[in-house]
């Protein structure tokens, strides 16, 4: 009986593997990529500059005397006007220090006065030969003593009437009233202080504050020519505000920096906006946003690249397979996007997806 069972055995087993080796094999779908035509275009682009917001003047308010703060006539944030009054020092002793001024004044005018009697009346007795020219030069000097001594006492009127007004702390400037720290009763004085009185900020134009890197001076140069150039003929600026917000009014750069700063190798630049409704705040932060018209350009976004080594590439579909290529390219928008300065042209097709994931030679079918 196992003689009989065998040869069927192998009979059997043979015709399974005929029957298997007759399947065909098993179809792996092919990957798809979504694939993007290259094209030049003209095209707005926005660098984006940290920035540092500052009125157009932050002035200390400091005391020219001392003396006890008796009245605060403005509180913090006040609108106030140049020649406006904003503290009051105590003004009696300069009020005092005044009435004796103006009493030495005509104290002195008086003494003025009766040298000049003296002189006249000495004048006609040495005609007269009455009394000697020496009797005359001493009644002379008598009356130019006491014409000194009036002036002197005038100035001291002045300064005197000086110190009173300083006694009004007045504003030098339209602006915006800063913090008080110091309160009625405080002493205060023109030296040893370690907070101004307040600060004054002339918020109706601000500046912004913003830096760029050597080169990208160096390439907003060349751009227009020269740096006078480039402040007449930039575009105008947009502020975004530190909410994200972007600011309604749009600014003008106005200063660029002749001076790199080594520590940093930023050059300061300077933009003006205007703050009509009061809605920017010295001492606040932001972005400047820089629009850079280009013409004729090659602009991809930056998830179509990868980086080996410093170097930039993208793969291009040739012959139906992904070729890591090498391109030269600048961030713009925040490097959300670059700029192909060189290694690709018009009418190449590169892969729009996937790129992290794919390896050189990868086969690639276009996804409709």
């Amino acid at each position: 009986m196992k003689k009989n069972w065998m040869p069927l055995a192998l009979y059997v087993g043979g015709m399974l593997l005929f029957a298997a080796c007759q399947e065909p094999p098993t179809a792996h779908p092919e990957a798809e990529y979504k694939v993007l035509t290259v094209t030049t275009s003209d095209k707005v682009l926005t660098s984006t500059y940290s920035a540092t917001i500052r009125g157009r003047q932050d002035i200390d308010i400091y005391p020219q005397i001392s003396g006890t703060l008796t009245r605060l006539c403005v509180s913090e944030g006040d609108e106030v006007h140049k020649g406006q009054v904003l503290f009051v020092i105590d003004q009696v002793p300069f009020q005092a220090a005044l009435n004796t001024a103006v009493a030495n004044v005509q104290a002195a005018k008086a003494g003025v006065a009766t040298a000049q009697l003296n002189y006249e009346s000495a004048k006609e007795l040495y005609a007269k030969r009455v009394i000697s020219e020496h009797q005359l030069q001493t009644t002379e000097n008598g009356y130019l003593t006491a014409q000194a001594q009036l002036a002197q006492a005038e100035a001291q009127e002045v300064n005197a009437r000086n110190s009173l007004s300083y006694t009004e702390v007045k504003s030098p400037a339209d602006g915006v009233v800063g913090m008080l720290p110091y309160r009625v009763g405080a002493l205060v004085s023109p030296a040893g202080m370690p907070h101004p009185l307040t600060t004054v900020s002339d918020n109706s134009d601000m500046y912004v504050y913003f830096s760029m890197t050597e080169n990208q001076l160096l390439a907003l140069t060349r751009q227009y020519g020269s740096k006078k150039e480039a402040l007449k003929n930039m575009p105008a600026v947009r502020l975004q505000l530190n909410d994200g917000s972007v600011y309604a009014e749009s600014g003008r750069v106005e200063s660029i920096s002749g001076v790199v700063d080594r520590s940093t190798g930023t050059a300061g630049l300077r933009a003006v906006f205007p703050n009509r409704n009061g809605w920017l705040y010295s001492g606040t932060s932001g972005n400047v946003l820089l629009p850079d018209h280009r013409t004729g350009v090659i602009v991809i976004p930056q998830n179509l690249t990868f980086e080996i080594q410093d170097k930039t590439y993208v793969y291009k579909v040739i012959d139906g397979k992904a070729t890591a290529s090498p391109v030269v390219v600048n961030r713009v928008n925040g490097g959300q996007e670059y700029i192909v300065e060189s290694g690709l042209q018009p009418g190449d097709v590169i892969v729009a997806e996937g790129v992290g994931l794919l390896r050189e030679g990868t086969p690639i079918k276009i996804k409709n």
